[in-house]
């Protein structure tokens, strides 16, 4: 009997070769066709794929099982973006799209990710009902499979011609701002590159190249992954980014060439859209986030909402209500005017026209922000422990075990998704599981670098007592 297969908080992710093999993506293929079939007899879909080992192959065998099962399949010429297919989907009216990519995973990974019809992550409701219909074995005779229903397009020039569209590339270019990108030998290098004529000559792009083994770094756009990035970046540098393996999250840097976290992209973000643009909506951002950004709402007049770690927790509040910006801790945002979708290059788009019209560095534009919320600094590690201590850990924190860390009091626990202690009102950590990978990851914010380090150093400390 075959495993039972199930989606994690992005899709599903599995080591290729191993769980991740022709076998259980046809079973979650012909799931993904029958969920189809219920809700279009005539159903169409657009798949697409990153620069992983063999990405160009599943996709294949993905659109061939659909199109052999009477479904229009539209596929991706090349590699393509996360973002990029899922705008693909609502450029094209289709019922669904599906991404073969395992994201900010390791290299050995694959994954599946499945978008709907409005361009945004399937919701939570829609994923368990596909995972009931995902057969035990998919009986599949792959010599009988055909193309007749699969049709080529060159997704990035769609999405190209609107995010052309919808920024001030006239003033960009008069700017001739010299830009820094890393790539991360990822899905996100090709729109970039095609997105150079519109900064200056000098501007540096790097790790973009077809390497699917990441050149053995974890395509995550965190500090430990860029710190080779970090190295090049010199005082003439505009603005400086990396987007993951599928170009859906942003890691930026500021002018010296140190990196700024989501949280802070996220203020700037806000700020910008209210302060300059004068645009409004409600914020919503992951239980992992930083409470600066409820600050800043409070400050502009914005609602602020919470929720669990998950960006398809995010997309279905977007469907719902008029929001500003959604966003992650892992840097995966979605913007107002936009798909319901993390994007990391139109992100980057944003703070590349605030810094052309403000004229400011992204240092300057964050003391502006401090004016108003506070300086704040916020800390990440990741733990590579084994299952039975990470279960552990959290069975004690189940059990409250932890009303110190060290000679830091906790007067505060929140459960929503993983565990928050709370110190004082502006900082906290927090231990979660991961969802993806077998880490438990520990957050912290602090009022400095310094007080955020040493919250993270004090909680290691103490749960692996």
């Amino acid at each position: 009997m075959s495993n039972k297969i199930k989606f994690g908080t992005d899709g599903w992710r599995a080591i290729i070769a191993e769980e991740y093999n022709f076998e259980n993506l046809s079973r979650v293929t012909i799931g993904t066709l029958k969920w189809l079939k219920k809700i279009n007899k005539k159903p169409s879909v657009v798949i697409g794929y990153d620069c992983r080992f063999g990405g160009e192959i599943f996709s294949n065998l993905c659109a061939k099982i659909l199109s052999s099962n009477g479904v229009d399949v539209i596929q991706s010429t090349t590699f393509a973006a996360t973002p990029v297919v899922s705008y693909a989907v609502k450029h094209f009216n289709c019922d669904l799209g599906i991404v073969i990519t395992a994201s900010h995973n390791p290299a050995e990974y694959s994954g599946f990710k499945l978008k709907g019809s409005y361009g945004g992550p399937l919701t939570q409701k829609e994923i368990l009902e596909v995972e009931e219909l995902i057969p035990e074995n998919s009986n599949l005779n792959y010599e009988k499979l055909n193309i007749e229903n699969i049709k080529y397009k060159d997704l990035d020039l769609i999405y190209l011609n609107n995010i052309e569209k919808e920024f001030d590339f006239e003033l960009i270019s008069k700017k001739d701002l010299k830009i820094a990108y890393n790539g991360m030998f990822g899905a996100g290098q090709g729109i970039m590159k095609k997105l150079s004529k519109y900064f200056s000559k000098h501007s540096l792009y790097h790790n973009c190249c077809f390497n699917p083994s990441f050149n053995n770094i974890n395509p995550e756009p965190i500090f430990k992954n860029l710190q080779d990035f970090s190295n090049i970046i010199q005082d003439d540098i505009s603005f400086a980014f990396a987007n993951d393996g599928d170009a859906d999250r942003i890691g930026i840097m500021n002018e010296k060439g140190h990196f700024v976290d989501s949280h802070h992209v996220m203020l700037l973000l806000i700020h910008y859209l209210v302060s300059h643009k004068k645009t409004t909506g409600d914020v919503v951002t992951s239980f992992s986030c930083s409470n600066k950004i409820k600050k800043l709402c409070d400050h502009h007049g914005l609602n602020h909402q919470v929720t669990k770690i998950g960006f398809k927790y995010i997309a279905d509040i977007i469907l719902k209500n008029d929001v500003l910006i959604g966003g992650e801790e892992s840097g995966g945002i979605s913007v107002k005017g936009h798909i319901p979708e993390r994007d990391g290059i139109w992100t980057a788009m944003i703070l590349i026209e605030y810094i052309a019209k403000s004229g400011k560095s992204i240092n300057e534009l964050i003391e502006e922000i401090y004016d108003i919320t506070g300086p704040f600094c916020f800390k990440r590690n990741d733990l590579k422990i084994s299952t039975k201590e990470k279960n552990q850990i959290i069975k004690m924190c189940e059990n409250d075990s932890f009303s110190h860390f060290e000679d830091l009091k906790v007067i505060k626990v929140e459960k929503l998704d993983g565990f928050k202690f709370i110190f004082n009102e502006d900082e906290w950590v927090m231990i979660r599981p991961s969802g993806t990978e077998p880490l438990l990851r520990i957050y912290a914010e602090g009022s400095s670098e310094e007080r955020a380090e040493s919250i993270l150093s004090k909680t290691i400390k103490t749960i692996s007592n």
